[in-house]
């Protein structure tokens, strides 16, 4: 690893759609990084996204130089699905340390390639979930460690909201799915994170339809799994593009003493708008009437969390508690509930070998 300046990590990202200018907003918060190269596919938009972001220095339009440049040693994916496999593979072939955002890939099969692939390089790597960082799903998990609920035995979690940013994700054949798959891997996660990740997902069940968006995708926009994990626990999973409104962020834990709710939907600020207001909330759908804007969703969604654990696991050499083994085992978790949809009985996970 080799330090363009003080010992701050320089950072790489490639991408300069919503998730990356996220990842951009989150890494100011990072006291020992700073975004020193970016990468987009045009031009145009290439230079656009660093002058929004003065601490670039150089703007790219090649992921293989934007690798190969001495200042970066984090990568920072935040591409589409369909090329996700092929940005790590440059990322690693230059030996440097590499954080991908949600989902790794498409495929259980996939996510098993980047992750032989990260692994023979030897490279750090970093699963970009971003739900465990988030700082309420995080105080509820510090009380479930603590004992506060007793055994957890049952989850809940919803993510919805009422349809991608770009015209990409309705594309589900290159996508590799729909909203299952784009917000169901937040849950998935959740749930693994709560129950822990020794008791594995067993088995699943699930159901998955096009009910509003067929104009838009062949995709399904609203899905429900359950998870069945090995020490007898269920985790119930929804994940909607229909859901208008904003950002529909919960989850309910239940223990043997307790019960917890994180809602991130439920703001301490809300009322009646009749003049047009920007930047309430992801995905608002409206700016008048009534709102629930969400203040600082980059550190209320915990991105900003995510990315100052990861720069602190890489300066120190540690593994992060995310890695591309996480993000195989929910790929896999979503391979077996696209195969329930479609045989309409419970299906097994397989996480036995890649």
């Amino acid at each position: 690893m080799t330090h363009w300046e003080d010992d701050v990590i320089g950072v790489g990202l490639l991408g300069s759609g919503f998730i990356a200018e996220t990842y951009a907003d989150a890494l100011r918060d990072v006291r020992d990084a700073e975004l020193v190269a970016s990468y987009s596919r045009g031009e145009q938009r290439a230079a656009a996204f660093a002058a929004r972001w003065p601490s670039v220095r150089t703007w790219y339009t090649s992921v293989e130089e934007l690798c190969a440049d001495p200042a970066v040693d984090l990568v920072v994916i935040a591409l589409p699905n369909e090329v996700h496999l092929d940005a790590v593979r440059h990322v690693a072939a230059a030996g440097k340390g590499v954080v991908c955002t949600k989902p790794l890939a498409r495929t259980g099969a996939e996510a098993a390639e980047i992750l032989r692939v990260v692994t023979e390089a030897g490279v750090w790597h970093g699963y970009a979930e971003s739900s465990v960082f988030s700082p309420n799903v995080a105080k509820a998990h510090e009380m479930v460690a603590a004992g506060g609920i007793g055994d957890v035995v049952w989850m809940r979690a919803r993510e919805g909201h009422s349809g991608p940013h770009a015209p990409h994700f309705w594309d589900a054949e290159a996508a590799g799915g729909g909203a299952l798959l784009d917000m169901g891997c937040h849950t998935v996660e959740s749930a693994r994170w709560f129950f822990g990740k020794d008791n594995p997902v067993t088995e699943v069940f699930a159901w998955g339809a096009t009910l509003v968006h067929g104009d838009k995708t062949k995709g399904e926009d609203s899905a429900i799994a359950l998870l069945k994990f090995a020490g007898g626990q269920l985790a119930t999973i929804e994940s909607s593009w229909v859901e208008k409104g904003g950002m529909q962020l919960r989850h309910e834990i239940v223990g043997s003493a307790g019960r917890l709710v994180t809602d991130t939907a439920s703001t301490p600020v809300w009322g009646f708008v009749g003049n047009p207001v920007s930047g309430l909330v992801e995905k608002a759908d409206a700016d008048t009437g009534w709102v629930y804007p969400v203040p600082e969703e980059t550190r209320a969604y915990g991105f900003s969390q995510e990315m100052r654990h990861f720069v602190e696991a890489f300066s120190r050499g540690e593994p992060p508690v995310e890695t591309f083994h996480d993000g195989w085992v929910v790929n896999c978790v979503i391979d077996a509930c696209y195969r329930s949809m479609a045989s309409g009985v419970w299906e097994p996970v397989n996480t036995t070998g890649r």
